[in-house]
């Protein structure tokens, strides 16, 4: 069987969706899938073309035995709506152009969303290539733009919303990346196969065994004696990291209780300048690092704070950074309700939790480990095992193969 994977984001950037794709393509690939990539010239998170990709309508690569399709994309820091789309947009038109005269005849062709403009080209190379459409839904938009407030423009509003129901209706397989996400989408289209598509850890990459935390620690002015919470990802709105500092400040006295935050996004300035007027020494900012180097940060640190802001469109998210985390045997200080503590704090015992933004809870749980080594060695270890159980990349890709042979027999 051939697929198409169509995505705006893939490695060598960094983030959760990149990791998470190219895992998945590399597993479909090794259980007898014939894989091929298209996405753009890589920019996130600095939305800078990196170089050796840029003034470049197409570059081809191979990855892991993977063709990898490149195309151009406009890369800009601003946040405005305009700008902003016109990155989604040039992307959308770049790949259907490229897409066009590079891509094989395919049988299917999975496309990441959001950005959910990407439907469109989508559709077009469906078309062009005979490819049945997989449309994998990581998050619900345009119901979290609007939620959020990101997006408040009504005509734009009611354009997206026609066009995640044409997408929808299209697809041969709709796969959502949360269970709230598929329960959310069958609801609204009961005659649509749904299928949950976890996210999930390679356990064998994330090996706590070979780790040595004593060197890093020493190498980034960490003592053997400070107890690190850490907190990886993109520092963004949805994430509500105010909510770290404010805890940092109310265990200012625990001066070997330290906070490390790693990553780039657009609320980073305003936490440092928080930082700062906070005074705030117990807390470290550092650049995002590429994901051969994460697995030695995690294991030099405690525990993982793992927040989001307080809203009811999140209820039904799972935050990828928890399974790493989970991977190298560190517990959970989670933030965020619904399908994500159902999971990891009420069934999978790998952490404790605090009600999203309260820096007052968030704080006590940080001292409850701190004062119980026991009980972090405990959560780390169920957590270990829960992950292992549940969430292994190599049966999750497994899996979705069989799914996909399914409709391959339609």
């Amino acid at each position: 069987m051939k697929l198409i994977i169509l995505t705006q984001y893939f490695p060598p950037e960094v983030g959760a969706p990149q990791n998470r794709l190219f895992e998945l393509a590399v597993r479909l690939r090794k259980v007898g899938m014939d894989v091929t990539i298209m996405t753009a010239m890589p920019n996130y998170p600095q939305m800078k073309v990196h170089k050796g990709y840029r003034w470049r309508l197409h570059k081809k690569e191979v990855m892991e035995g993977m063709t990898v399709h490149r195309s151009w994309i406009y890369a800009g820091s601003s946040k405005r709506i305009i700008p902003r789309l016109f990155n989604y947009f040039s992307f959308v038109f770049s790949s259907m152009l490229v897409g066009l005269f590079v891509l094989r005849k395919s049988d299917f062709l999975m496309v990441e969303s959001p950005p959910l403009f990407l439907g469109i080209s989508a559709r077009f190379l469906c078309r062009m290539k005979r490819a049945k459409m997989i449309f994998n839904v990581s998050d619900l938009w345009p119901e979290s733009a609007e939620k959020l407030g990101l997006v408040t423009n009504r005509t734009m509003l009611n354009w997206a919303y026609k066009l995640e129901r044409h997408c929808y209706k299209k697809s041969a397989l709709i796969t959502g990346q949360t269970q709230g996400i598929c329960r959310d989408i069958q609801k609204r289209f009961p005659q649509k196969k749904v299928y949950w598509l976890k996210n999930g850890v390679d356990i064998n990459f994330y090996d706590f065994k070979k780790q040595n935390s004593g060197a890093w620690r020493k190498e980034h002015a960490f003592s053997d004696n400070d107890f690190i919470l850490f907190y990886g990802g993109i520092l963004g709105f949805a994430q509500g990291l105010e909510v770290i500092l404010k805890a940092a400040s109310r265990l200012k006295e625990h001066t070997n209780i330290k906070f490390l935050i790693l990553g780039s996004g657009p609320e980073k300035d305003k936490l440092i300048t928080m930082k700062h007027d906070l005074h705030l020494d117990t807390v470290v900012f550092l650049d995002a690092v590429p994901k051969s180097q994460m697995q030695e940060i995690i294991a030099s640190t405690n525990a993982s704070i793992v927040p989001l802001k307080r809203n009811d469109l999140f209820k039904g998210a799972i935050p990828s950074k928890i399974f790493e985390n989970l991977a190298l045997k560190k517990p959970i200080l989670l933030g965020v309700e619904g399908e994500a503590k159902e999971l990891f704090i009420d069934t999978g015992k790998c952490g404790l939790f605090f009600t999203p933004e309260n820096d007052e809870e968030l704080a006590i749980q940080i001292l409850e480990l701190y004062r119980n080594p026991a009980l972090v060695e405990e959560m780390g270890e169920n957590g270990h095992k829960f992950a292992s159980v549940n969430f292994n990349r190599d049966i999750i890709a497994s899996e979705l193969f069989e799914e996909i042979q399914k409709l391959k027999t339609k």
